[in-house]
């Protein structure tokens, strides 16, 4: 005997037992409710991606800054989402007072992180984590609570018309596109354009037009309403106070950090561009690391491209250059002291930065217009993309990456890199690397040596006093043995042939170590950096 069909009373009310057939179209207040789901997502996602560049660009190490800000931000989510089982009346107004108090601490955010750098000790210490993973955890808690409340509003309010496997869907649905439209504006759109203080106060601003929207919306059922009325008023008038003043705010805290006076201060689509001008000269800074000083760049510089480039002495010219990473165009310079170069090669992946350095008269001033060469071609892509695609041959390869603080920048470090580097590179050609400090980073600065003979190159280091940086290093890599310097270009301040043989010496305390190669498979390289440096500036 066939078991009897369970009663339609059994069925959750709101599961669709009401809903069979077609049904009605989604109504306004439905619509507002659910729009209101796409706008929690993307605020909620900004929030989440803005702390974590904020904590990459001031701390360092990509990767492990965005993994722990995410990891702790999905977890106070978790919580948030498992305490909005508590929060059993007056839903709407407790879903008014979440939104106020996430725009409000997420708005907020980016610039209280901003100045907490600028006026702490260093800008590193313990009080700036404490205050980024307490902001971070507070946002993602309130956040969590969001998406529940609005799936109950519209169960209480709407359910006799939505089955509850429809309105999941639905709700998920707007939350997700919000994330995925953020996600894809962030980068592209909002930073670019608004800066991370800006970003964060304009999605600050979308959370309180929620609440208001909350508030019109059911607005019989919320008492007092003038009290909510005045709450969002209140949180409006900050963060549209906060926004006027977000400029102010940012030159103010980046004052205090840099200390000379800023001349140019900009955002691009991967990383903030600062230039400062003091009695000694202009420093550039990329996300609050130094990259070159005026007063002393030229060590650097003639150390970097010279010991290459006359390493053909007493044989063919070299012709064809590849510099990777350098869109300032200070390595260029040099590069063009030889007349007999017909063609250099630029891949920078940041277009901002060479278009800075080809148009701003005082950064044209540092590289005698060296982008603006008839024999320069500038490629903004990713040097290890670019490679793998690659067919030309060079006869001097120059790379001048930023260091591996990150597993971004650590590929750029390994066999996987300076494999195709060599394929690029012509047979009596010779590649030089920026190599970090041999002294303060000395397992670092071998590893790639180390890295560079494992794809069969055999390698000269040598290392030069830059006063703004300390003690650095620097690779030559070919498949001969360098000849030394005999001839250098007329001009140079600093570079010797006498010189160099001093710079090939390496004396006990950044001799030669143990290391092993830093491969695409398990970037040792990152870490070893990471801890070396780290007893330094922690």
């Amino acid at each position: 005997m066939a078991e009897p069909a369970a009663p339609a009373a059994a069925a959750e009310p709101g599961d669709g037992s009401a809903a069979q057939g077609a049904r009605a179209e989604v109504s306004p207040a439905e619509l507002a409710l659910l729009a209101s789901v796409f706008v929690v997502a993307a605020c909620g996602l900004v929030y989440e991606l803005a702390a974590g560049a904020l904590a990459s660009y001031l701390l360092g190490d990509s990767v492990l800054q965005f993994s722990t800000v995410i990891g702790a931000y999905l977890f106070a989510m978790g919580i948030g989402s498992w305490a909005s089982r508590y929060l059993r009346r007056r839903l709407v107004a407790q879903f008014l007072r979440i939104e106020l108090l996430v725009g409000l601490v997420g708005g907020l955010m980016p610039a209280a992180l901003f100045v907490a750098h600028s006026v702490l000790p260093a800008g590193h210490g313990a009080g700036f984590r404490v205050l980024l993973y307490g902001l971070v955890t507070i946002v993602g808690v309130l956040v969590g609570l969001e998406i529940p409340l609005v799936m109950r509003i519209l169960r209480r309010h709407f359910g006799a018309r939505w089955a509850l496997a429809e309105l999941v869907s639905q709700v998920l649905t707007f939350d997700y596109l919000g994330a995925l439209v953020v996600a894809v504006a962030f980068p592209l759109l909002f930073v670019p354009h608004l800066g991370l203080v800006r970003t964060g106060l304009f999605f600050g601003l979308l959370n309180a037009a929620v609440a208001v929207w909350a508030l019109w919306l059911f607005r019989a059922e919320l008492r007092p309403w003038r009290a909510h009325a005045l709450a969002c008023a209140a949180v409006l008038g900050v963060l549209g106070l906060a926004m006027a003043a977000a400029g102010r705010l940012t030159t103010w805290a980046e004052d205090q950090f840099y200390g000379d006076s800023i001349i140019l201060r900009e955002t691009s689509a991967y990383q903030r561009v600062v230039v400062t001008a003091g009695p000694a000269g202009l420093r550039l800074f990329l996300n609050g690391n130094l990259q070159f000083h005026a007063r002393d760049e030229y060590r650097y510089h003639e150390a970097l491209v010279h010991p290459a480039l006359a390493g053909f002495a007493g044989a063919r010219a070299p012709r064809r250059v590849l510099v990777l990473g350098g869109g300032d165009g200070l390595a260029l310079r040099e590069i063009l002291r030889y007349t007999g170069i017909e063609q250099v090669v630029l891949v920078e992946l940041d277009p901002h930065i060479t278009r800075l350095f080809a148009t701003q008269p005082l950064l044209t001033a540092l590289n005698r217009g060296a982008l603006s060469d008839r024999r320069v071609r500038i490629v903004n892509a990713d040097a290890f993309t670019w490679l793998e695609s690659n067919r030309e041959t060079f006869d001097v390869i120059v790379i001048d990456f930023p260091d591996p603080t990150n597993f971004s920048l650590g590929k750029l470090y390994t066999t996987s890199l300076y494999r195709r580097a060599d394929q690029a590179l012509a047979a009596d050609g010779w590649m030089v690397v920026q190599t970090t400090s041999p002294l303060v980073a000395r397992r670092s600065f071998w590893t790639v040596v180390a890295t560079l003979e494992a794809v069969g190159l055999t390698t000269t280091p040598y290392h030069v006093h830059v006063p703004s940086f300390g003690e650095w290093g620097f690779v030559l890599a070919g498949h001969r043995p360098w000849p030394g310097l005999r001839t250098l270009p007329p001009g140079l301040r600093f570079l010797t042939p006498q010189g160099m043989n001093a710079m090939l010496d390496f004396p006990p305390d950044m001799a030669r170590v143990p290391a092993e190669p830093n491969r695409l498979s398990n970037q040792v390289l990152v870490s070893i950096f990471e801890e070396e440096w780290g007893k330094v500036t922690h």
